[in-house]
């Protein structure tokens, strides 16, 4: 009876053992093989989600490629750059518009003077510099006309100061004046120039 009780023992020994291998081979073969598969499937579902992404922006690239075009040609149209070939041509176009334009308000010009030309990105940055005098309502009147003008022209760095009263001969007073000097950059921009 004992030699039975001890191959029923060693039978059962043998099956825990065999257990004991499955198990193990589970834990340390088989579940990291299903866990990194399981890992490579989410990726697999996020990459293709992010495929399909990229696919509909890809479809409407036509589209907007198309209005980016009607984008451009209706801010070309409206003439906010400077259209001249060169920036000298735009620079004298620019002088002699603020020479007309403070002449037909009632000012005096001193005097402008061409900057250096500034290029950045795909903009070229024309500035003047102008000196002026004039009453109150002469330059309220140049600035009007000057920053509604196309192509636009901004007004940078202003120095406005009253101009110095006229001595009185009889009474020895400084009798006011209305008149002002006026310094200010006149700034316009045009598409840079192929090289």
């Amino acid at each position: 009876m004992e030699l039975l009780e001890s191959k029923v023992a060693q039978k059962w020994l043998a099956l825990g053992l065999f257990v004991l291998v499955v198990l193990l081979f589970a834990l340390l073969i088989v579940t990291p093989i299903i866990s990194k598969g399981l890992e490579l499937n989410e990726s697999k579902h996020a990459l293709a989600f992010r495929l399909q992404q990229y696919e509909r922006v890809l479809a409407t690239k036509e589209a907007v490629a198309e209005n980016l075009d009607q984008i451009k040609q209706a801010y070309d149209e409206q003439g906010y750059l400077n259209s001249q070939n060169t920036s000298a041509l735009a620079s004298a176009g620019m002088q002699e518009f603020i020479k007309k334009t403070i002449v037909e308000a009632g000012g005096q010009l001193s005097s402008t003077q061409v900057l250096p030309v500034t290029t950045k990105n795909e903009f070229t940055r024309i500035t003047i510099s102008v000196r002026m005098t004039g009453n109150s309502e002469v330059l309220r009147s140049v600035l009007y006309n000057i920053e509604t003008s196309a192509p636009l022209i901004l007004i940078d760095q202003i120095d406005i100061r009253p101009m110095r009263g006229v001595r009185n001969r009889k009474t020895r007073q400084i009798e006011p004046s209305n008149e002002l000097n006026v310094n200010f950059q006149a700034v316009s921009f045009m598409r840079k120039q192929a090289e």
